[in-house]
């Protein structure tokens, strides 16, 4: 069983998720909180899997929660989604900066928000190719430069290979079909890979990609 945090100011907004998550078989709500405080408070009691954290939120915001969570050690296991109602916010950049594994805008389709929770405990980036790619140009446009090789040593030629191709928005599938191998391989590389840069997820992993100089602005094709 999947267990997610709601953390919301509108109850509205809350009620709405609550009903379709706890409508499945293998998810149930297992807490929600109206600020950020309240939901940092609450993931250290009940150790939900995926956190829905709104971006804006009285007393502590998304943001600082999601540093929080994210920070502790001991909430490791712990997959932290942003909430936004814009797909680009202003905060998102950040947010994935701190760990966050990915985010959702309010009014996506229920599919979308079910294959999304599923998807973050399985360790995958909650990033559609669309938005993926809106994000990193972003990303790319407000980068300050490379930061350092961040344990770039650690990996072999091809896991710099995939780790490049998942900094440019590419899923596994497509990693699979630049490189000629399956898609369970590329999976593999990325997994190693993740573990090697103790990257929480694949959302992280683009991060890491631009702050290390692997992937630099202008190489989205």
């Amino acid at each position: 069983m999947i267990r997610v945090l709601l953390a919301d100011d509108q109850l509205l907004v809350r009620a709405g998720f609550r009903a379709l998550l706890d409508a499945q078989p293998d998810i149930e709500v297992a807490g929600e909180a109206a600020d950020g405080d309240e939901a940092v408070a609450l993931v250290r009691e009940l150790r939900p899997d995926v956190v829905l954290m709104d971006i804006r939120m009285p007393r502590l915001d998304g943001l600082a929660a999601t540093r929080a969570i994210t920070g502790d050690n001991g909430l490791g296991d712990v997959r932290v989604v942003m909430l936004t109602t814009f797909e680009l916010d202003e905060y998102v950049f950040e947010a994935i900066r701190a760990g966050a594994s990915g985010f959702l805008v309010k009014d996506t389709e229920p599919e979308e928000l079910l294959r999304a929770v599923r998807a973050v405990v399985d360790g995958d980036a909650l990033l559609s190719p669309g938005v993926t790619r809106r994000l990193i140009e972003e990303f790319a446009a407000r980068s300050k430069g490379p930061a350092g090789p961040h344990g770039l040593d650690e990996l072999t030629e091809r896991e710099r290979e995939v780790m490049a191709l998942v900094g440019i928005g590419l899923s596994n599938e497509e990693i699979a079909r630049r490189l000629v191998v399956s898609p369970l391989t590329a999976k593999t590389h990325v997994s190693r890979t993740m573990v090697k840069l103790g990257a929480r997820d694949r959302a992280q992993l683009v991060v890491l990609a631009y702050e290390s100089g692997l992937v630099r602005p202008g190489w989205l094709g």
